[in-house]
């Protein structure tokens, strides 16, 4: 059998594997991209259809991080006639003593203040007079900043799909899961049902599938697994709109009471807005072990909800889905960005993104990903995600 060879093999083919292989093909790289499944799935990550683009974090490097990602932004967006990220702006409400997955209000505005970002300090009075939010605690407070946005992420993805296609030196594979990585001197030999290749750089990006992959280089990445819960619910009043917002709240028994939502879209179920749940109640062990049909309680809790706070909408979830995403063990579900331990041979030439919620950053990382795999570095600092020393264990 012809083995084909290549710069660099892209082992995951989701919007992050496309948009670091377009950034490869930018700088002529020869590059092969493998996905499992086939391409614009909806097996990894996130349900639905849009995600959100937010500045406020809690740590000045996220916010920094998520500057950084607007040219790039914008230069995706310059590549496809279709709009990528509706600015709609990024509410955070709640109680200001909560910390969750998503952080901590009054840390993001220390954050925000820091690098001079702008933004606007909200009453639980005046989130409900502007954002059709009802029934809040009088303790709540919240921050409103104007550049956060719903992005088009099918959109995002087929974009890069094409220019992916349209790349002289990307190829592309689906249906293609790695079963075997072999290494010969300083060359990966990569084995799928469909072929045998050969690179002298990996990029390993397969989402929650992570160690589905890196096992075959006999090491493993200590992560959670979420499995997570997502609804549409019938717009009542058609004129309602919501910008992207979270809600922080402390958890009620197994209610984990946080929730998020979109603005209603006119690329997805636009009589509709998406409120989703910010946690599960049960983890999974596997990835294998998903299942499609949200767990109840959780649509349950969702619904009471939006009930119970929200103006303009019907209260039966409805499209419902679900999502799977690998968390890492790392206190606030930190992104991971490395290369592979030291002692895994060549190590310095696989790179990885592990876990983590991501899809903000996707035209931005692309770049990262792409400059790591090319140049053993980036002139931007990921040393905030360079973590695999303490993730990454040997099998």
């Amino acid at each position: 059998m012809e083995k084909e060879n290549y710069d660099v093999i892209v082992i995951g083919g989701g919007p992050i594997g496309l948009a670091t292989a377009y950034h490869l093909g930018k700088r002529k790289a020869k590059t092969l991209v493998l996905e499992q499944f086939t391409f614009v799935n909806q097996l990894g990550s996130s349900a639905g259809v849009s995600r959100q683009f937010r500045i406020p974090y809690p740590e000045e490097y996220m916010v920094q991080m998520a500057l950084d990602a607007q040219p790039y932004w914008v230069e995706l967006e310059k590549q496809t006639d279709t709009k990528l990220l509706d600015k709609v702006g990024t509410l955070w409400f709640g109680d200001p003593e909560v910390h969750s997955t998503e952080g901590n209000i009054a840390e993001a505005e220390e954050s925000l203040n820091a690098l001079n970002v702008p933004y606007i300090k909200l009453t639980s009075k005046e989130i409900e007079e502007k954002y059709h939010f009802k029934n809040l605690p009088e303790t709540y407070t919240g921050l409103f900043q104007p550049d956060g946005a719903s992005i088009n992420f099918k959109e995002t993805n087929e974009t890069l799909l094409n220019l992916c296609r349209k790349a002289e030196t990307v190829q592309l594979q689906e249906n293609s899961p790695v079963i075997k990585i072999n290494q010969i001197g300083k060359l990966f030999e990569v084995i799928t049902p469909n072929g045998i290749y050969i690179a002298e750089k990996l990029a390993i990006i397969p989402g929650p599938y992570i160690n589905s992959v890196i096992n075959l280089l006999d090491f493993k990445i200590e992560a959670t697994y979420w499995n997570m819960s997502s609804a549409y619910f019938k717009k009542t009043d058609p004129e309602i709109q919501y910008p992207t917002w979270f809600v922080f709240q402390n958890p009620v028994g197994e209610n984990g009471n946080q929730f998020y939502g979109f603005p209603s879209v006119d690329w997805d179920h636009p009589e509709y807005i998406r409120v989703a749940p910010d946690f599960v109640i049960n983890p999974i062990e596997e990835p294998s072990d998903r299942t499609l049909i949200p767990n109840q309680q959780e649509l349950d809790y969702t619904a009471q909800w939006v009930k119970d706070h929200m103006t303009g909408l019907g209260t039966e979830p409805e499209y419902t889905s679900t999502c799977l995403i690998a968390l890492s063990k790392i206190a606030n579900k930190e992104l991971l960005i490395d290369f592979a331990p030291s002692y895994v041979p060549n190590h310095k030439n696989i790179v990885l993104y592990a876990t983590g919620w991501a899809a903000k950053f996707t035209p931005f990382l692309g770049k990262i990903m792409s400059d790591l795999a090319l140049d053993g570095h980036t002139d931007f600092d990921i040393t905030p995600f360079q973590l695999g020393h303490k993730y990454f264990k040997a099998i």
